[in-house]
């Protein structure tokens, strides 16, 4: 039987992408991690098993660069809604056979480069674009729409306005952002403040950062539950590593799964209640953030 600190905090997943290329999977641009997807969903069904068998209590879709805008720029343009939905059963295979109460979390991510805001596009073409990506993960049955690395206002306001619209009654929707590291206040990488803008999002399921570098990821955690109305749940999950020139991410053992637990631990203390990984992380991590929760409590 679950306790309630348990039960309290939900551990996600940790990095699709790390772990493909770790088993082989090409995830050159500008598919990236969509080339599991297409060439080799058993290796994919694989890693999103590993983390639930690590346990992760939620899974993400390998759906960061199956979006229309990312396909088209590989000739794949007719195919965003076949690949979305794909990736969405590939990941609930593997959620049915290790455990069947795991979530699946829908991933919506920056049409273009995740730390390039200046190529973020107009409002209107960012509201379609990612209206088209909601509305196949909703068809796919996944059960949270996580807008995640988000690095503009723009873009993420016009992915949260199609997320209100179109989701069902009682649905969850979440959004996390890659902000600087400077501390407070809070802020996007196109240099814009959070603090007034997500005071206003109380009917997100949970409001988060990821994809920052793991010890700069405490003091946003601190200022998110600041400014987050107390209704709304925290979400952290930090890199490991460091994007190159191309923008392909380059992992690294700076961190290791004791050390990356530590940081999560005290994000848990600063009021995150959900905790996974992002770009670099594996298994081994969450395993270890795991066997820490358990320990709390045993």
């Amino acid at each position: 039987m679950m306790t309630s600190l348990e039960e309290s905090i939900l551990l996600i997943d940790g990095a699709t992408g790390t772990l493909l290329e770790r088993k082989g999977v090409d995830i050159s641009l500008p598919l990236w991690s969509a080339h599991a997807v297409i060439e080799h969903p058993e290796v994919l069904e694989e890693v999103h098993r590993e983390y639930l068998e690590a346990g992760a209590g939620a899974i993400t879709t390998c759906t960061f660069r199956t979006n229309r805008r990312a396909l088209a720029k590989a000739g794949l343009a007719d195919r965003t809604e076949e690949l979305t939905r794909k990736a969405v059963e590939i990941a609930q295979r593997a959620r049915d056979a290790v455990n069947p109460e795991a979530l699946i979390l829908g991933s919506v991510a920056p049409l273009e480069d995740c730390y390039r805001p200046d190529l973020a596009p107009d409002y209107e073409t960012c509201s379609i674009e990612h209206g088209m990506m909601i509305e196949y993960l909703l068809a796919g049955g996944v059960d949270v729409i996580l807008i995640e690395t988000q690095n503009c206002l723009r873009e993420s306001e016009a992915a949260i306005g199609q997320a209100r619209k179109q989701m069902p009654a009682g649905g969850k929707w979440m959004v996390s952002y890659c902000t600087k590291r400077e501390g407070a206040p809070l802020v996007t990488l196109a240099g814009e403040s959070l603090t007034e803008y997500l005071a206003t999002l109380d009917d997100a399921w949970a409001i988060g950062v990821n994809c920052i570098a793991a010890p700069s990821t405490e003091s946003q955690v601190k200022l998110l539950r600041s400014v987050v109305p107390s209704n709304v749940r925290i979400a952290a999950y930090a890199n490991i590593g460091y994007a190159d020139p191309m923008g392909n991410w380059i992992p690294t053992d700076a961190v290791d799964p004791e050390r990356y637990t530590n940081y999560a631990a005290q994000w848990i203390a600063d009021g995150a209640t959900i905790i996974g990984g992002c770009c670099g992380t594996r298994p081994e991590m969450i395993k270890a953030i795991a066997e820490h929760l358990h320990s709390r409590v045993g």
